[in-house]
């Protein structure tokens, strides 16, 4: 007989207020982290928010080494923004987590020399978006309850993993070229 133990804690703390603040405080972190990501890629991409646009992100790209600044500049808004939706409404949550990981570590490394305040943002939304890879995205999310939904301790490291080598791959090309 195999006793899944998560399965076995999930349902004895289905119905209690424990429980409960998990979620209403995942989904309190989903909406305000995934949502502020969203806009920053909204910002980059369609100059929402009172943003730049995509015109003047894919010039500060090309100024910040990544060329051609249009690929990367729109890249990184198309993660921001693909990332910070996924994240909002709990959807893929590995996947999403992974996407905003990897972008904030090339946004660590663009901002590094000012020190803590140029990438305490980034660090901030990465270990946001590592935590939503590590717990899931609670009960009142649109991965709950369905076959594909993940979480736990290999679906956390995962999602790190996955990131770092995305940003790796990235970072080498920009340092490439």
């Amino acid at each position: 007989m195999t006793v899944n133990i998560a399965a076995e804690s999930d349902r004895r703390e289905s119905g209690g207020t424990e429980s409960l603040a998990l979620d209403v405080g995942l989904l309190v972190l989903r909406v305000c982290f995934g949502g502020l990501l969203l806009v920053h890629g909204s910002q980059k991409l369609f100059g929402w928010f009172n943003g730049q646009g995509w015109y003047q992100t894919t010039e500060g790209f090309q100024r910040m080494g990544y060329h051609p600044g249009k690929l990367f500049g729109t890249l990184a808004g198309l993660c921001e923004f693909t990332g910070g939706t996924l994240l909002l409404l709990g959807l893929l949550t590995p996947l999403g987590a992974a996407i905003a990981i990897g972008t904030m570590i090339n946004a660590m490394n663009v901002t590094w020399h000012h020190g803590l305040s140029g990438y305490e943002e980034a660090l901030l939304f990465a270990a946001a978006a590592a935590t939503l890879g590590f717990t899931g995205p609670g009960r009142f999310s649109l991965d709950h309850g369905r076959p594909w939904a993940r979480r736990g301790l290999a679906w956390g490291i995962g999602a790190v993993v996955l990131a770092v080598v995305a940003a790796v791959i990235t970072l080498a090309i920009k340092w490439a070229l």
